[in-house]
């Protein structure tokens, strides 16, 4: 198994208050990039939203290959919107990215 860390972006298509995206954060705290060497290195936050409502959950993942990475973070983004009281209809995700691989090789 490999921990990748991955990249969801998202929208928050209506006003969200700062207590569900306090929330939102909590939620992915399982899966938060610090936990990894590159994590650490690039002070990666779980949760970044822009003014604009856009937003990237940076998660890390345990899988044993890029695609069951990416499809567990979809999860895992989804999981924790339903734990803030989101869902998808009212924060659409784009598509997941690996955006570091976590290693000793």
């Amino acid at each position: 198994m490999t921990t990748y860390v991955i990249s969801v972006p998202g929208t928050f298509t209506g006003a969200v208050p700062d207590v569900t995206k306090d929330q939102l954060a909590r939620a992915l705290r399982p899966a938060d990039p610090h936990r990894t060497h590159l994590g650490d290195e690039e002070d990666l936050d779980a949760l970044s939203v822009n003014d604009d409502g856009t937003f990237t959950m940076r998660l890390t993942v345990e899988a044993d290959s890029r695609a069951h990475a990416e499809g567990q973070a979809q999860e895992v983004a989804d999981s924790a919107l339903r734990a803030a009281g989101l869902d998808r209809d009212s924060v659409p995700l784009g598509p997941s990215v690996v955006t570091g691989i976590d290693s000793d090789v």
